[in-house]
């Protein structure tokens, strides 16, 4: 990844590929934002009215490179928009009170400079700081908009080690953290901090990038049993022979079509402090085919993406062990592979769930909530003080919110507004969805407890509803759907690139914070 530094350098002195400074939206034109004071007085004070010449707003997402006045040691200037200036927005409009800028406008036009920056060797960011959250919001930006993956491409191992790629450019090698202070230890822990959580969730993204000829559920947990390793963190899998001794039918019923045999993973970070215990559950189908319900033409190119709710917790974990907090935090990975072949659970079947229940499947390609139910039960026998599970779960949620935002229900109303309000905190758009108990009626089944297949209106209320029959007696449980911002389909945007997002990752690291803290419950 992009290696960061601090520095109290000045601008123009500073030996860089470029300088990166901010740009607001202003009520009369584009207005230069603190922390470029020194660039914007070599050129004469006049830096605002040359980016209008040149068709710069200060919008949000807006980039405009332009030649660094004579003496600069960097030959170019980046100018990213940071969208409204403070004194130019709406007092409606929800925005963070203790910084002159959110830190969510820091993190997208850190995120837009390095992305465009890909194949420079250094650049300055001389961005608004006036504290430790912007510099932890400018990292973050950073280090998630120079990702890249091109390890399938020729030369791409190269690539990511920093050498010039032949299919593209290698990420952005270096960037110098402009009015961080070397010797401050907030600077400082807030970059560290902006690294473990960046790593981790680019290692999600990596795994949902990852072709699924190479991610089976096996692979998968060597990967997480290779990272719980070198962080100290327990680990135990199960495979397809323990999966049937112990009962696991939804796991299993859903990975018996697939020659890759499924497994279930538990992550297990604990702090000798810790007062609380959260489990997070993960969906990790590695591939989904929709099983015997194929699913129609052109929706199974990206259903390698199906894991990214496993990929969020196994980071999510790991990026708790490695910031140390003050928690216990388990991870359930809940892995398999939906093929449809002549071993293949069929619609009609009932299988015997880990929890004793039985669940008709009428349909193979609801096949998510059926892994998850094993998981949240294995995860209720150790009674923690909140489950949160996370899954690309239903195509009804994207329907309801889009591409960009995951669904947030749970059987308690103050935890669902935590989880919710921690996910707008770091930046990942969310809504708080019921769970109407009138759509229970739909599932219900003539020849089992329960059927995997409710009312088609409002589909992902109901999926959210089958999960919560799984969750322990007076367990705290969320559900986080997160179909539509798990995989970007389309061209990248601030500090998320095209594939896999990461989605969740940084919410669940936040609860697990709060937690910690006791601000959670």
């Amino acid at each position: 990844m992009t290696a960061l530094t601090l520095s109290t350098a000045a601008a123009p002195g500073l030996r860089a590929d470029a300088i990166v400074i901010g740009v607001a939206k202003g009520t009369k034109g584009p207005v230069i934002a603190p922390g470029a004071e020194a660039v914007d007085k070599a050129y004469d004070g006049k830096l605002a009215g040359v980016l209008e010449t040149l068709g710069a707003s200060g919008a949000e997402g807006e980039l405009t490179k332009l030649p660094a006045p004579a003496g600069f040691k960097a030959p170019i200037v980046v100018a990213v928009g940071l969208g409204a200036e403070p004194d130019a927005r709406s007092e409606n409009e929800d925005d963070e009170a203790d910084e002159a800028y959110g830190a969510e406008a820091l993190r997208k036009a850190a995120g837009v400079a390095a992305r465009a920056l890909a194949g420079s060797r250094k650049a300055a960011f001389a961005l608004p700081v006036d504290g430790p959250g912007a510099l932890g919001a400018i990292s973050e930006g950073i280090l998630l908009g120079a990702y890249s993956f091109d390890v399938y491409k020729e030369n791409g191992a190269q690539a990511n080690g920093g050498a010039k790629a032949k299919n593209g450019r290698a990420p952005l090698a270096e960037a110098a953290l402009l009015g961080g202070k070397p010797r401050d230890a907030a600077h400082k822990g807030a970059v560290a901090r902006a690294v473990a959580v960046a790593e981790e969730l680019n290692r999600a993204r990596d795994l949902i990038n990852t072709p699924p000829n190479d991610l089976t559920p096996a692979s998968f947990a060597g990967i997480a049993q290779t990272a719980a390793k070198e962080h100290g963190i327990k680990v135990q899998v199960l495979d397809d022979k323990a999966l049937a001794k112990g009962g696991y039918g939804g796991i299993l019923g859903v990975g018996g079509g697939s020659a890759a045999t499924p497994r279930l993973v538990k992550l297990s970070y604990k702090h000798p402090k810790a007062a609380k215990h959260l489990a997070f559950v993960g969906k990790g189908i590695t591939y989904d085919s929709g099983g015997i319900s194929l699913k129609p033409a052109g929706h199974n190119e990206t259903m390698k993406c199906d894991m990214s709710g496993a990929a969020a917790v196994f980071a999510a974990v790991v990026a708790a062990a490695r910031l140390g907090l003050e928690v216990n935090v388990t991870g359930w990975l809940a892995l398999a592979e939906n093929m449809p072949s002549g071993s293949a659970v069929r619609p009609g079947d009932v299988l015997r769930m880990y929890s004793g229940k039985t669940v008709e499947v009428l349909n193979t390609d609801a096949e998510g909530r059926l892994v998850l139910a094993d998981a949240l039960w294995a995860a209720s026998q150790e009674n923690p003080d909140a489950i949160v599970d996370v899954a690309t779960l239903t195509g009804a949620m994207m329907l309801a919110l889009g591409s960009r935002t995951f669904g947030v229900m749970a059987n308690d109303d103050a935890f669902r507004s935590a989880v919710y309000e921690a996910a707008e905190e770091v930046g990942e758009p969310a809504w708080p969805m019921p769970l109407p108990e009138h759509l229970r009626k739909g599932m219900e089944s003539q020849v089992a407890d329960i059927a995997n297949m409710g009312e088609r209106m409002g589909g992902g209320l109901v999926a959210g509803l089958f999960l919560q029959e799984f969750v322990g007696e007076g367990i705290t449980w969320a559900h986080l759907d997160i179909a539509g911002p798990a995989f970007n389909e389309g061209g990248p945007f601030g500090y998320t690139p095209k594939g896999g997002t990461g989605s969740a990752v940084r919410t669940l690291v936040r609860l697990a914070e709060l937690t910690a803290a006791g601000d959670l419950g």
